[in-house]
């Protein structure tokens, strides 16, 4: 038998092309980033403000979680048609995410740290300059999300095709989270800095810096959360696909389902292993036509055992 006459069974796990408009995006928010990280070091060294200074080096800590981002992308498409990935590069965004949330998870800290600091010992602020680094900051950071805002609103559209099982770009989902963090920990800046220079509430900067770090967290957390389910292979708690596949296969009262995995290999794209007893069984093709109607299930392997009377009887 030619290698082409089995072609119709085998197996396609390239997912990259639903992450070309987002890796190119998430690119241009990194040389955004990156350059304004840049304009920051070098006129915060020059004019000898900390504050200017300080800020591009927290801009460094978000151009470090787009790096990943696109690295996740591009390895993941580099090794695309490796069959030593057996079910695909999906999850290469899936880590990159992980990282990402790590690093995300790191800045809340150090706002933390920093933000307990400045209460117990508060410093002299330059009301003035930090106000306009804080007002480039969020304007860089509105930009940046308006960049990945389209590309990451049509993956939630695309959940919503997809009723039971939302599972978007995680790795786009985690550069958009830094932006949205950035953009966040800007405006509360920019509220604390105009309180203590207008109303003298100097303890506002900390306290909003504490506020920052405790939401950056939260959403570190729950990225955190989302990746781990599927690094892990465990199967999402709120999938019904366990539910729909015993539905479908179990209709016939002769069939049970005696062992069912279900795991992730890419974004809303299932693997699923079915092992069968019938005392009538049909073949393998015939149990995953059942299953037809389920697109997400991009790897379906059943196995079909025969069981005889005496054991229908004893599970009947």
């Amino acid at each position: 038998m030619h290698t082409k006459d089995i072609s119709r069974w085998k197996h396609t796990h390239d997912f990259t092309a639903d992450f070309s408009a987002a890796e190119k995006n998430t690119r241009r928010v990194l040389i955004l980033t990156a350059a304004m990280m840049i304009a920051e070091i070098i006129f915060g060294l020059k004019f000898h403000s900390m504050a200017l200074f300080a800020d591009g080096l927290h801009m460094g800590t978000h151009v470090t979680a787009f790096l990943i981002t696109v690295l996740a992308y591009f390895f993941a498409r580099r090794h695309a048609t490796d069959d030593h990935f057996s079910f695909g590069t999906g999850k290469f965004g899936v880590l990159g995410a992980f990282t990402s949330a790590i690093v995300l998870g790191g800045v809340g800290l150090v706002m933390a740290g920093e933000s307990i600091a400045r209460l117990i010992h508060p410093l002299p602020i330059q009301f003035n300059q930090a106000i306009i680094v804080a007002c480039l900051g969020l304007a860089v950071n509105v930009t940046s999300a308006w960049i990945l805002k389209d590309q990451n609103h049509h993956h939630h559209q695309h959940e919503g095709e997809h009723e039971h099982h939302h599972h978007h770009d995680l790795n786009l989902r985690s550069a958009y989270l830094h932006v949205i963090a950035d953009a966040f920990t800007s405006l509360l800046a920019i509220a604390a800095l105009v309180s203590g220079k207008f109303f003298g509430w100097y303890w506002m900067d900390a306290i909003m810096g504490l506020v920052g770090s405790v939401v950056i967290g939260q959403w570190a957390y729950s990225l955190v959360r989302q990746t781990t389910v599927i690094l892990l292979d465990k199967e999402p708690e709120e999938s019904d696909l366990n539910y729909e596949i015993r539905k479908a296969i179990e209709n016939d009262s002769d069939t049970v389902i005696a062992d069912l995995h279900i795991w992730q290999v890419g974004v809303n794209k299932f693997a699923a292993v079915i092992s069968l007893v019938a005392h009538w069984p049909k073949s393998p093709e015939f149990y995953k036509q059942l299953l037809r109607q389920h697109e997400e299930l991009i790897h379906v392997t059943v196995e079909v055992n025969q069981c005889d009377s005496e054991k229908v009887a004893l599970t009947s």
